[in-house]
């Protein structure tokens, strides 16, 4: 575990502490999350989950907003309960009045693609294609139907594959 992100994770609990004049439960904290998402809290286990390569990536933007929105999110619901929404006015106040940031609910990061076979499907449209991955592809071999927004036909597999 980097000591820069515990560090920065232990940074933020202290400035909730000065703020609110109470103390808070340190959560466990993982770097085994996978995906488009930079970071998750999970509320009842008390358990903060960040993106590895994310971070490596995107360094001090990362230690600076994404552990804080994160660590937010739990001293939001040890504070107001479960009952809050996610982002709102609760864990809003935190990221403005203890951070001295902004709520920003979403990251900009570049996050790369995984490279994977790409399996076509057409509906009556004309020149209308659709990329499906290798896992819906898989769905439809099962029995599930996908449905053209446009003309409401079913899609069908052309038969083509391409690697994306």
């Amino acid at each position: 575990m980097p000591e820069r992100l515990l560090a920065r994770v232990e940074s933020c609990y202290q400035l909730a502490e000065a703020f609110f004049k109470q103390p808070f439960a340190r959560p466990d904290v993982s770097l085994k999350l996978r995906g488009q998402k930079a970071g998750v809290a999970h509320l009842q286990q008390n358990l903060l989950r960040f993106n590895a390569q994310l971070y490596e990536q995107n360094r001090e933007h990362f230690l600076r907003q994404t552990v804080a929105h994160e660590v937010a999110h739990l001293v939001a619901h040890q504070l107001f309960g479960p009952q809050i929404r996610p982002h709102g006015e609760e864990w809003q106040l935190i990221m403005r009045g203890v951070y001295e940031l902004p709520p920003d609910r979403c990251h900009t990061y570049e996050v790369p693609r995984r490279r994977g076979t790409r399996y076509l499907y057409r509906c009556d449209c004309i020149e209308q294609e659709f990329s499906f991955t290798a896992q819906r592809h898989a769905l439809v071999a099962k029995g599930r139907r996908y449905i053209c927004r446009r003309c409401r036909a079913t899609l069908t597999f052309s038969g083509q594959q391409r690697e994306e």
